[in-house]
């Protein structure tokens, strides 16, 4: 037997913020980092949250360290706050969700209800169970799971995206993209979160170049905010693969944006799940599906396979992406020195457990050669 469940509620389209009004007499803690403050979104939530007490905590840094949750502990300690709710990026999020997780599994504060208000369209984090905490010294990122980790309400408020600068929209796109992609062919895919991931890709391919390139089309943007969490909720069930493995290690080490790092490393990924060269067509015949599906050209798996690899590098450059480390900023010799470290941690990681296929070093070797070519 399988289970499969969405325990968050989601509120989304325009004015969906008013569902903050709901919220009576409660002491409030909002996470997010310095921007969100200066720019006026944090104002924007606290107006919806008029008749309670509301503390802000606006400390959060991208890929959050463990020493930014440890000091959100011991503010909220210091607040008592009943209700967290979290604004911004996938890294507001996740900070937010690992400083409710830490707090309640150390008996110090157990908080009722966590609200997920993301202001960029990708990681879905706002319906996961799932939160990435980085460890600076080491260079690692480590993923916690749990459902107690999952918010109790998403927030998906189109106009709060409205604005994200291009370069987030392309890098946060993709890494929606990725999530989706993976989810689909993952060992724990079921009927469910193919739904799921299917239309959160048809979305993305649709609307995404739109609201790249014209921000403030806000159908665009609506439905690519749709988009990101429902690939959320996909992956959420059905697990990732070894694109997010080796993102996971490669963006710690290197300091890459997480979704540009997947745009870089998904589209050979893909190559090798596919199987093309060892005449295992499993997953380029999913892969062939999907093509049919957004349309790209599909009489056969290997045509489908190429399609969809061609039609992300398209993608790529559109949203003037790099195509691999080097471009990415990465020194070639930088990428030698650490590369068995790196596959170790790659293997290891929590992704790899669900990838369709199971890699060897020597895989991850070939796929690292080509997104850093040595």
């Amino acid at each position: 037997m399988r289970e499969f469940y969405i325990s968050t509620n989601v509120c989304f389209g325009e004015n969906a913020l008013a569902r903050l009004e709901q919220l009576e007499n409660k002491r409030v803690i909002v996470v997010c980092d310095d921007f969100m403050v200066k720019s006026g979104i944090v104002e924007r939530v606290k107006k919806h949250l008029s008749k309670c007490d509301v503390y802000t905590f606006s400390k959060i840094v991208p890929d959050p360290p463990i020493e930014i949750v440890t000091e959100g502990i011991n503010f909220l300690d210091s607040c008592r706050a009943e209700i967290m709710v979290a604004v911004g990026g996938g890294s507001s999020i996740d900070a937010a969700k690992a400083i409710c997780e830490m707090s309640r599994r150390t008996g110090r504060i157990d908080i009722q209800q966590t609200f997920a208000i993301p202001t960029t369209s990708g990681t879905g984090s706002e319906v996961t169970k799932f939160s990435v905490i980085s460890n600076t010294q080491e260079g690692i990122k480590y993923p916690l799971v749990s459902d107690s980790l999952l918010p109790t309400v998403a927030i998906l408020d189109p106009d709060l995206v409205k604005t994200a600068p291009p370069s987030i929209t392309a890098d946060t796109g993709m890494d929606a993209l990725a999530h989706a992609l993976e989810a689909y062919v993952s060992t724990e895919a079921t009927d469910f979160t193919d739904a799921l991931a299917e239309k959160a890709i048809t979305l993305l391919m649709k609307f995404l170049p739109d609201a790249y390139y014209h921000g403030h089309d806000l159908l665009a943007r609506e439905k690519v905010h749709n988009a990101a969490c429902l690939a959320g909720m996909a992956f959420n069930s059905a697990g990732l693969g070894i694109c997010h493995s080796i993102s996971h290690t490669v963006g710690g080490r290197f300091h890459i944006p997480h979704g540009r790092s997947n745009a870089i490393i998904l589209p050979y990924v893909i190559e090798f799940n596919a199987g093309l060269e060892s005449g295992d067509t499993l997953m380029a015949k999913k892969y062939q599906r999907l093509a049919k599906l957004i349309g790209l050209p599909h009489t056969s798996p290997v045509v489908a396979v190429n399609s969809l690899i061609r039609r992300l590098q398209e993608m790529q450059n559109m949203f003037g992406l790099p195509e691999n480390l080097r471009q990415a900023g990465v020194e070639q010799a930088e990428v030698l020195r650490m590369k068995d470290e790196m596959i170790q941690s790659i293997l290891a990681d929590a992704c790899t457990t669900t990838n369709p296929r199971i890699p060897l070093a020597a895989d991850i070797e070939k796929i690292l050669g080509k997104i850093a070519p040595f």
